[in-house]
């Protein structure tokens, strides 16, 4: 034990914190790493402009362009990011053999197999998300679509992409996360609003009447306040979505993204617990709207980490990273954002919360606000260096050099 952390780990036990037993239980927190930060949401099945309102900006080199690319760079941010880890696909990267196609109402778990050799070999599960966008049959509604060939096709791809979550959590032994979101909407005010509601309850029912084993695939569905082009009329706005789920029995995920500027998720954390008994989180960082930013150790990432651990229902939340910027190094961003979360978690498991509960009950919010600034110069940081040295990863800012050797090896050769 080195003396930095001797001495941090002396006055967090004048709190009541445990050092140790916050670094191992850390530790086994997984994290859904997001496979689209390394390609640009790209994917594998269709060579087209992103759709959706989906976009990314920048033109940083040494983009992932295939499996074995994006695998490689997943590999280097695993290497760069202890505790435990999940791998969040999209639809879009099923990887089909030379001269084989399927369109994504007819993907099939053998279009995944190499994603879940790669996510075994590495100790991990796989969390799935159908892709309802980047797709000729996506350039206007999709499972809300008064098309009826098109609401069809999209209902196919969900229950396609249901078979792909039980086969990933079979194989895994791990249960996957299969969130369905999707971009329907309009970019002016509607003349009917019910309607496409109705149809995109139904297209959920409809994929939902295969059966599915829901110990082992947690099905979730995704809202969102706006998108660009959709910016008067979001198909899967915040109360449908919750609507949804609770009549369904099935999980709400939350993008901190996809809400109001004003309203933050960090507040809407514990009102769902008590409603819903699993909760499923996107971490992101929007910039007045969702743009996706890479995570910082921002206000709000802290506040979520705490809201998640001071709930004590850690084991029934799955937290997933959903960002992309192509303007920096994408191996970087994953790795920053990974970790930031990662110390925004720490920084909440470090946190005497029984004991500012008291305060709070007691009425003494002088106090509980004099401990809660104190607690801000607290030495987490030499906590959290000790958590890599047990990690095995990069103490402190010296990842960016096993980042830099990899570009100049690696990513400057993908021309």
């Amino acid at each position: 034990m080195n003396q930095e952390y001797a001495l941090a780990k002396a006055k967090y036990e004048s709190i009541g914190i445990d050092t140790d037993a916050v670094i191992e239980n850390l530790k086994k927190v997984p994290v859904s790493m997001h496979c689209w930060q390394g390609d640009d949401v790209g994917g594998f099945d269709f060579d087209g402009a992103l759709s959706g309102g989906i976009q990314t900006t920048g033109n940083y080199p040494g983009k992932a362009r295939t499996p074995d690319e994006l695998m490689a760079d997943i590999d280097k941010v695993l290497s760069l990011d202890g505790g435990a880890h999940k791998l969040n696909l999209h639809a879009c990267y099923a990887i089909f053999e030379k001269g084989e196609y399927a369109d994504r109402d007819a993907i099939e778990p053998k279009h995944f197999a190499k994603w879940v050799e790669f996510a075994k070999e590495r100790g991990m599960g796989i969390d799935f998300n159908p892709t309802f966008f980047s797709h000729p049959k996506a350039n206007g509604l999709t499972l809300s679509s008064p098309d009826e060939e098109i609401r069809k096709f999209w209902v196919r791809h969900g229950q396609a992409c249901l078979r792909i979550a039980e086969y990933f959590a079979n194989e895994t032994g791990i249960p996957c996360v299969m969130n369905i979101w999707i971009p329907d909407g309009y970019k002016d005010i509607p003349a009917d609003r019910y309607s496409p509601r109705a149809r995109f309850a139904k297209s959920l029912d409809e994929i939902l009447d295969i059966g599915y084993d829901r110990e082992k695939v947690l099905v979730c569905l995704e809202s969102k306040v706006f998108g660009i082009g959709l910016e008067s009329y979001t198909v899967g706005s915040a109360e449908f979505g919750l609507g949804y789920v609770l009549s369904r029995g099935i999980v709400p995920l939350m993008d901190n993204g996809h809400y109001h500027p004003t309203e933050v998720v960090s507040d809407k954390i514990s009102s769902m617990l008590l409603f819903s008994k699993k909760l499923a989180l996107h971490v992101t960082r929007s910039v007045r709207w969702d743009s996706d930013h890479v995570i910082r150790l921002d206000d709000e990432t802290k506040e979520i980490a705490k809201e998640i651990v001071a709930s004590g229902r850690i084991d029934d939340i799955a937290i997933a990273l959903d960002y992309f910027d192509a303007s920096i190094n994408r191996v970087a961003a994953w790795t920053i954002g990974l970790r930031n979360f990662r110390k925004a978690l720490l920084i909440a498991m470090l946190t005497p919360h029984e004991q500012l509960k008291a305060l709070q009950n007691e009425g003494n919010y002088t106090e509980l606000m004099m401990r809660d600034e104190e607690l801000k110069s607290y030495p987490w940081g030499a906590v959290w260096n000790e958590y890599c040295e047990r990690c095995g990863v990069a103490v402190g800012e010296s990842f960016y050099d096993d980042i830099v050797k990899y570009e100049k090896e690696v990513l400057s050769k993908r021309v």
